[in-house]
């Protein structure tokens, strides 16, 4: 294998972590801030980009790394290595309810494609991109659809999504219809674009916005039945207004 290989435990079940077991000199790569707790003879570096390519110039690595803005990403990582004797283990943890998805990348022709900022960690060696979708369609309407990550190499990469996920395998030609924000990942055989809701009425009063992800097989989708901005509009919605009182609460109609 080009990618370190890591041994993984997740534990949860609404609130889910993952436990990666490292042996010495191992490494696993991670988005800021989803540390939960570490072994003490784990070692924590911040870095620029992914660290796929330890050789490749500091002018190679910032453009690499820049291509993560996209997706709303930082451009640094942390890297945790194992550099004492035994397994060692470094456990993450996403920051909103939800499911992680464990991805063994050999399993899938070496590439996953997943919603921006949905990866959590990966086995070091795991090359962390963007993937324009090839459809303008796509990028002007999609939100999740135009600019997504791509996670590329040979070893176990992490995804969080939200709420309950739902794989569904599409054979040739089979179609599914999905709110742009459901989509979580999907193999790269997928063909993935954008169709109109169609209809004054669906798209004013529907409340499933005004377009769809169609993605059609041959391969596997992963959707989310919570995407995180509804439930941010749900907390938001709820909050505090003028006078103190939760929509809600101290009315039969709720103001």
């Amino acid at each position: 294998m080009k990618n370190h290989e890591i041994d993984y435990r997740i534990f949860g079940e609404e609130l889910q972590c993952v436990e990666v077991e490292l042996d010495p000199l191992e490494t696993v790569m991670a988005e800021s801030g989803s540390l939960m707790y570490m072994d003490s003879d784990i070692k924590m570096q911040t870095i620029l980009g992914d660290g796929s390519q330890e050789n490749e110039g500091v002018f190679a690595k910032i453009f690499s790394a820049g291509k993560r803005l996209l997706t709303g990403e930082s451009l640094f990582m942390t890297a945790y290595t194992h550099e004492g004797i035994g397994k060692k283990t470094a456990t993450f943890a996403a920051s909103f309810p939800g499911k992680i998805i464990p991805f063994n990348l050999n399993e899938h022709n070496e590439k996953i494609i997943c919603q921006k900022q949905s990866f959590l960690c990966a086995a070091k060696g795991v090359v962390i991109g963007v993937e324009f979708q090839k459809k303008l369609g796509a990028g002007f309407f999609g939100g999740e659809g135009f600019i997504m990550q791509s996670l590329e190499g040979d070893g176990m990469a992490f995804v969080h999504a939200g709420g309950t996920i739902i794989e569904k395998e599409l054979a040739a030609g089979e179609t599914v219809k999905v709110d742009t924000g459901c989509l979580v990942a999907m193999t790269q055989s997928v063909d993935y674009d954008i169709q109109f809701v169609g209809g004054i009425r669906n798209t004013l009063f529907g409340g499933e916005g005004v377009f769809f992800a169609k993605l059609s097989g041959p391969g596997k989708v992963w959707l989310q039945s919570l995407p995180f901005s509804r439930l941010a509009d749900k907390i938001f919605a709820s909050a505090p207004k003028t006078g103190g009182k939760r929509t809600g609460e101290g009315s039969i109609i709720g103001t």
